[in-house]
């Protein structure tokens, strides 16, 4: 491949370190089938989250303060003294939300249109792994200003693993550094939290180089016939992210500046006090759905393996739905069953920020049932008995009737 460019010094740079052929074919001529819709953006959101986290996160480091008596107060400094210490603070924090916004979008826009399948399962199984690292990364960074909710939360936390048969004592000692969460529990979370987020870019790496492997799946889920069903990333593709990313910092700096605190909670504004448990611990809102799965088995133990099983089952998912048929359009019944589980997801969600009492405690096993039955029953049976409706032969020829105004199976499916 050949780049082209007129510049004796960026074809000097090229001929030894290629850097420019590489942007150059993966952002420019980069083949993108060509009908991919404002769903394929949370993508490239997915990776803007990640900078601005890493960046606003590695200029919070330098004012914070790793150790249990003067965290707190080194976030207080942060907010009050450091210049734009409050706006960087503010970006942070609710980075984190809409980093994990955008990729339960992302996630849920897989489930969706089948992007699990073949040939593109270790791309699902990275994708899942970046998840799990962003957990862990938002678990250890939520510790860190040494409010209530910090210092409880990650006391229930991490006494979870104490119910793994032989070894869970040890590792909940090895995790708090001794034998309750103090100074060295907060020093290891500190430590850990910036070092994942590097860890999450080198995975987000491995993940484009899976994707670009085979290229984007579509809305219609069907394979890449010839150059006819595609068109260079850039200009369209690029152009239409950028619509993304205004629309998206537009809602972001609503929250950042007008409703910067609505997602966290007010109890960690209180420096943490080991006598005082609050009334109601609760995780973030993104770890909410799981926190009701966590607490649908009265067993410890019960719940923990209930917990990494909604997230462990992802991984099983390209082999749990049995259709050939990639994408929902065409999949009438599974369209039907995909909205119940998005809604379940929902109610998962509500119940784990409810006490676990009551009513509650009734609909949180019951949506963790339909969970679990979601991916482990129904998903099997409707790819064995569903009829899907006829695929069109061609990217293009869905495309070409849709703008035309023809009848074709596409665009009876949509």
């Amino acid at each position: 491949m050949s780049l082209k460019t007129n510049n004796g010094l960026v074809k000097w740079i090229d001929y030894r370190l290629p850097v420019f052929t590489f942007i150059q074919h993966s952002l420019h001529e980069y083949p993108t089938p060509k009908n991919l819709s404002y769903w394929w953006n949370f993508g490239s959101l997915a990776g803007i989250c990640l900078v601005i986290q890493i960046v606003t996160g590695l200029v919070l480091a330098m004012h914070y303060t790793p150790h249990t008596d003067l965290a707190f107060a080194s976030v207080e400094h942060i907010m009050r003294d450091v210049n734009y210490g409050w706006l960087l603070r503010y970006i942070h924090a609710n980075g984190a939300s809409f980093f994990f916004i955008v990729v339960y979008i992302h996630i849920f826009r897989g489930l969706y249109y089948g992007s699990y399948k073949s040939p593109r399962e270790i791309l699902w199984f990275l994708g899942v792994i970046i998840m799990l690292l962003m957990m862990a990364t938002a678990f250890m960074g939520y510790v860190l200003p040494w409010g209530q909710m910090s210092f409880w939360g990650a006391t229930v936390i991490t006494n979870l693993f104490s119910a793994i048969p032989w070894v869970g004592e040890s590792i909940v000692t090895w995790l708090w550094g001794g034998f309750s969460v103090d100074n060295p529990t907060l020093q290891r979370f500190f430590s850990l939290h910036y070092l994942l987020p590097f860890v999450i870019a080198g995975v987000v790496g491995l993940h484009l180089v899976a994707l670009h492997q085979h290229g984007s799946n579509n809305p219609l889920g069907i394979n890449v016939k010839g150059p006819q069903d595609q068109i260079p990333f850039h200009p369209y593709y690029t152009i239409k992210d950028m619509v993304g990313f205004g629309a998206f910092f537009f809602i972001f700096f609503i929250f950042v500046f007008f409703l910067p605190n609505y997602m966290g909670h007010p109890d960690n504004y209180i420096e943490a006090n080991p006598l005082v448990t609050p009334a109601h611990i609760v995780p973030e809102w993104y770890f909410l759905p799981f926190y009701a799965i966590l607490r649908a088995v009265p067993d410890k133990l019960g719940g923990v393996i209930l917990m990494f099983g909604a997230i462990f089952v992802l991984f099983l998912l390209p082999w749990l739905d049995t259709s050939r048929v990639r994408s929902a359009k065409f999949r009438p019944i599974f369209k039907q069953v995909y909205w119940i589980f998005a809604i379940d997801c929902l109610i998962l969600g509500y119940v784990g920020a409810q006490p676990p009492e009551g009513i509650w405690i009734v609909i949180g096993r019951l949506a963790t049932a339909y969970y679990f039955l979601h991916f482990l029953i129904l998903l099997p049976l409707i790819g064995w008995f569903e009829r899907p409706r006829p695929l069109p032969s061609s990217i293009a020829e869905a495309v070409d009737a849709k703008s035309g105004g023809k009848s074709s199976a596409a665009v009876a499916a949509e």
